[in-house]
């Protein structure tokens, strides 16, 4: 996966190098409180784009948290997209203080994925898991299970990345993407699966365990 090891990930880069620079400008023009507001965006966005390592669990089956923050959905829906069936969703919201690189949830190949176009309601809103920007990997076990995880751009998020292609073999809690500025992540479990975790609960991105598929 992209970013491996980087203490900031790639796609910050930029923000930061933007900031950075104009800081430098304001400074150098001896425009102090211009300066100190522009330090503080450069710092952010040092913040923001961090990429901790993370200390994966071990074990048969388990599934692991996709992302860093709170959950604010955990019950059954009709996913219809491929399950055309009730399964178990999870829904992570994540702040503007939360790591906002995404970990792979189990060990699995990509079967297929999708891109939508859409708005930028809150993604705290169920309605954000059908109306805003998202995409989306089917991942197939070994065991033939299939997990759905999507990427859900939130309210001032305009930039969803996703690093894998159709036919990857992804391993659990390995970086396989981000999203920028405020989002959420829902992912579909098999009814089977036996869920862990609860409402409100805060997750750790390629730590907290969600559940086990049977």
């Amino acid at each position: 996966m992209q970013n491996r090891n980087q203490l900031i990930v790639r796609e910050g880069y930029p923000f930061i190098a933007l900031f950075g620079f104009v800081t430098l400008v304001f400074a150098l023009l001896g425009w102090a409180i211009l300066t100190l507001l522009l330090l503080f965006l450069t710092l952010f966005s040092v913040y923001f784009f961090r990429n901790p390592e993370r200390v994966i669990p071990v074990g048969d089956d388990l599934v692991i948290a996709p992302a860093d923050g709170k959950i604010i959905f955990v019950g059954e829906v009709q996913e219809e997209r491929y399950f055309k069936e009730q399964v178990t969703k999870i829904s992570i919201f994540m702040s503007v203080f939360n790591v906002h690189v995404n970990r792979v949830p189990c060990d699995g190949k990509v079967v297929d994925m999708y891109y939508n176009k859409g708005g930028f309601v809150n993604a705290s809103y169920d309605k954000a898991s059908e109306s805003n920007e998202q995409s989306g990997i089917l991942l197939e076990t070994k065991s033939g299970s299939q997990i759905l995880f999507v990427q859900i751009a939130g309210l001032i998020a305009r930039r969803i990345v996703t690093y894998p292609v159709i036919g990857d073999l992804l391993q659990r809690g390995t970086r396989y993407g981000l999203i920028r500025f405020g989002s959420r992540v829902d992912i579909y479990l098999p009814k089977t699966a036996d869920v862990t975790v609860t409402l409100g609960e805060h997750t750790v991105a390629g730590e907290t365990i969600l559940g086990t598929l049977s």
